[in-house]
């Protein structure tokens, strides 16, 4: 089957640690028959991605979480963002997002918001995580559990600072990453699936 869409992941890792979310989301996306699945490090802000970004029917933000919100970097790329908001250019598209932070709270979830927030501001479609929350029941598998962290606007992990890129985030935190790239993914097919219903109807 032909690629019949492509879900970027633009995000920003300062120690590789939400490299390895941003690699999650991916595989995810990719494991949805029609859909393609691009990385893109937003720390370069080049004509090529801006170009790959317009082309692409979803954008799922990625982000560390220092200091309680997204890194420099990728609050550049969100400024950076704003010739793209003159004309409207992502308006429709699905979007979504996922932070890591050392911390297990870390105050992520004003990252997401402030992801959420960016979408809005382009009339993008925000897809939350759609799982429950991990350790709801004592019988629950704890640190196995997906959404482990208990988000809901999007994927979040921990890595404890110590720890290299090489052993965290969690396999749960990383298997939740891959939950929202496919999530995205499928949503995004959906909606690709019905504009062109729509538009075959209208050309008959």
């Amino acid at each position: 089957m032909p690629d019949l869409i492509t879900v970027a992941i633009a995000y920003h890792s300062g120690y590789g640690h939400t490299a390895r979310q941003a690699r999650a989301a991916a595989e995810g996306a990719r494991s949805v028959p029609g859909v393609r699945a691009e990385l893109h490090d937003v720390t370069s802000l080049t004509d090529g991605l801006w170009e790959a970004l317009s082309g692409a029917e979803a954008i799922v933000f990625g982000s560390p979480t220092y200091m309680g919100s997204q890194s420099a970097a990728f609050q550049a790329f969100a400024e950076a963002s704003a010739k793209v908001w003159v004309d409207m250019g992502w308006r429709d598209k699905i979007a979504a997002g996922f932070t890591n932070s050392a911390g297990v709270n870390g105050d992520k979830l004003n990252t997401l918001t402030s992801m959420a927030l960016l979408a809005a501001q382009h009339g993008m479609t925000w897809v939350t995580l759609g799982l429950p929350p991990g350790w709801l029941y004592s019988t629950d598998g704890r640190d196995d559990d997906l959404n482990r962290l208990g988000g809901f606007l999007g994927a979040m992990a921990q890595s404890p600072s110590d720890a290299g890129p090489e052993a965290a985030p969690s396999p749960a935190d990383l298997r939740t990453a891959e939950h929202l790239g496919r999530r995205v993914a499928q949503t995004a097919l959906r909606l690709a699936s019905g504009r062109r219903t729509l538009d075959e109807a209208a050309a008959r």
